[in-house]
């Protein structure tokens, strides 16, 4: 398949720089240079997509509960970037619809990782995949990942056309199937888990490989060497782009 898509990735924007899954965290990544942000998305009480990692909110702004409880306007309201430090108070928790905006005028590209909360997998997957499909008309489409079979099937079901990654932390026997079963384009795979082998036999399938979370810029070379595709990481500040 046509591939159009850098070697690096920043993750959440840039990492831990910047408070994650927020516009200012995706602002700094490309002040590093970086031209592709993965960040992950999810569906709020009334069905709106926005940038969350977590089913809860405390970890990430001073909000408590799950994000699931609470219509967007309700969630707009809350600080996002207060949490990583003062220099990031009162950011504001983004939509997808506001990234993708700002990145498209930036001429800069997306990984969505969709992230349901639990029970809601297909919803999210196929909300994510209507969504980017409209969004992106035009340019580049995002890379469409996740951890979630359902999520994915449900994105291939109503937008086929958008590449799909499938995500693993461990790496099955079975990765290939699980892949070729859902129509994926690439394997999204835990970099510890990543051999020369594996990669190698990812592309006799026809399949890209995407490694998470390479910080090290040694091994970020290594996996390069081995014929890697593309790599995310927090370290924007240490890999150069």
């Amino acid at each position: 398949m046509n591939w159009p898509y850098p070697r690096k990735l920043a993750h959440r924007g840039a990492g831990r720089l910047a408070p994650e899954n927020t516009l200012a965290a995706i602002r700094l990544g490309a002040s590093f240079g970086y031209t592709m942000f993965e960040f992950d998305v999810k569906l709020s009480g009334d069905g709106v997509l926005l940038l969350m990692h977590d089913a809860t909110l405390e970890r990430t702004t001073d909000g408590a509960g799950r994000v699931a409880g609470f219509a967007y306007g309700e969630l707009a309201r809350l600080d996002a970037g207060g949490w990583h430090s003062a220099a990031y108070a009162g950011e504001p928790i983004p939509t997808l619809a506001h990234v993708a905006r700002w990145l498209l005028r930036n001429g800069l590209m997306a990984n969505v990782e969709i992230k349901p909360c639990p029970g809601r997998e297909a919803e999210t997957g196929a909300a994510a995949a209507l969504e980017a499909r409209q969004l992106w008309q035009g340019a580049a489409a995002p890379v469409l990942s996740s951890f979630s079979a359902a999520a994915l099937e449900a994105a291939r079901r109503v937008a086929p056309e958008l590449p799909r990654a499938l995500l693993f932390g461990e790496l099955p026997d079975d990765w290939l199937q699980r892949c070729r079963a859902l129509g994926c384009v690439a394997l999204d795979a835990n970099h510890e888990t990543l051999t020369e082998g594996v990669i190698a036999a990812a592309h006799r399938a026809g399949l890209r490989v995407i490694a998470y979370t390479v910080n090290e810029p040694a091994r970020a070379d290594q996996l390069l060497g081995w014929g890697l595709d593309a790599l995310i990481t927090d370290a924007v500040d240490r890999i150069a782009p």
